[in-house]
């Protein structure tokens, strides 16, 4: 059993929506994206809730134990962490959840609503977005693993809406010039 549920107003944090890649050059290729949340948000209430229903269905009256050992997995076991429990830009005071899609299913459907038509327009690489920090709607399915990798918590990703811009996600920080110092010989830098 699973449950698909339409996150509004996530930040978008590793997309890797238009082309599959491997874990560490490991496994097999999926698409992927990590869809970051308030604490608050009812996101947050949304996916713990469709967690406790997929493990329900998997594992009957077992499911709370299995539940807690799952979540003291980590990441590894569940694609819903504390942000905290990761260093990356944007992630700290947040809830995290990353969602696979294999590469055999297609890439996720990526698009943006365009006032222009008045309906969805398909979004390509070349439009730049979405992006590492901006805002989306996602749609993702939950469900239960059980099976010879063990017992998880998974999401699925379905599709992806840009809905607005936010500040780029960096791993090494905006460029700047700051601490460089000019040639005193006027010459120029090549």
């Amino acid at each position: 059993m699973s449950t698909t549920l339409i996150l509004k107003n996530t930040r978008l944090a590793f997309p890797d929506l238009f082309e599959a890649k491997q874990f560490d050059g490991k496994g097999p290729f999926t698409y992927g994206a990590t869809f970051l949340m308030a604490p608050e948000s009812p996101e947050k209430a949304a996916i713990e809730a469709a967690m406790t229903e997929a493990a329900t269905a998997k594992w009957g009256a077992k499911a709370p134990e299995i539940l807690k050992a799952i979540k003291a997995g980590g990441s590894q076991k569940c694609c819903f962490v504390s942000g905290d429990s990761k260093s990356y830009d944007g992630f700290a005071g947040n809830w995290a959840l990353s969602a696979k899609r294999q590469q055999d299913s297609g890439h996720p459907k990526v698009v943006a609503y365009d006032p222009t038509i008045k309906d969805w327009r398909d979004l390509s690489p070349a439009d730049g977005k979405p992006y590492g920090g901006c805002y989306v709607q996602a749609k993702v399915e939950i469900w239960a693993q059980d099976n010879n990798f063990g017992k998880a918590i998974r999401a699925t990703l379905i599709s992806v809406a840009f809905s607005r811009d936010g500040e780029a996600f960096s791993a090494t920080g905006p460029a700047d010039t700051e601490g460089l110092e000019t040639e005193a010989s006027g010459a120029d830098l090549v």
